[in-house]
């Protein structure tokens, strides 16, 4: 095929993988924090938690106006509006799961004197573990998304890009490529998240052995 042969098919790619894993790394690393911090102290529930629910009903591609004005149309822009994306389902399923470890766990590292850190280790990680995967997974379909809608703004480069430029001249070939191509990061990345929490939670099918 001719997009491979002169590269751009692989130039491209690269660049959405790029922005995708930008997004993604900030996303999970904003909604972990957000949700420890909620998760794990009344003072942090009350002042973080109504805020991404506000955030939660805002559809996330509605905020690119708003980004554009703030942030230019560049780079930042599109792993800004990936993050969001990514940020709320990491929040809401880790702090979902934070709240909802069993309190006898609690009383129980109590009873037992745990540090905060031994505490940290062996309640709160194991508890929030299914919540966090969970929305590592919803997160990484709102990933590919919003990457399919900002490599359409001002973008020179990335799949979308590509796309934009084939639909332009008429290239329905190229269009469709692009498709398969988000079809299967999609699926890849899906079955990435899932093996690793097998292999996370493997526990758990022990003991539900």
């Amino acid at each position: 095929m001719e997009l491979i042969g002169n590269g751009e098919l692989q130039a491209n790619l690269l660049a959405s993988l790029q922005r995708a894993a930008s997004g993604l790394f900030w996303g999970v690393t904003a909604g972990l924090a957000l949700a420890l911090a909620a998760g794990l102290t009344r003072i942090g529930d009350a002042l973080l938690d109504g805020l991404v629910q506000i955030k939660r009903a805002i559809p996330n591609l509605a905020l690119i106006p708003l980004a554009i004005i703030w942030f230019g149309i560049g780079e930042e822009m599109k792993i800004i509006i990936i993050t969001l994306g990514v940020l709320v389902p990491i929040y809401i399923n880790t702090h979902a799961a934070l709240r909802g470890i069993d309190r006898r766990y609690v009383e129980l590292a109590e009873s037992l004197s745990f540090s905060r850190g031994r505490f940290l280790r062996r309640i709160v990680l194991p508890g929030s573990l299914p919540g966090f995967f969970v929305g590592l997974r919803l997160g990484i379909t709102h990933a590919w998304t919003a990457l399919v809608v900002v490599e359409t703004v001002n973008a020179t480069s990335g799949i979308g890009f590509m796309m934009t430029q084939a639909r332009i001249y008429g290239q329905t070939e190229i269009v469709l490529v692009g498709l398969v191509l988000y079809g299967v990061l999609g699926l890849a990345s899906d079955s990435a998240v899932r093996f690793l929490e097998r292999r996370a939670l493997s526990w758990r099918q022990v003991l539900q052995a």
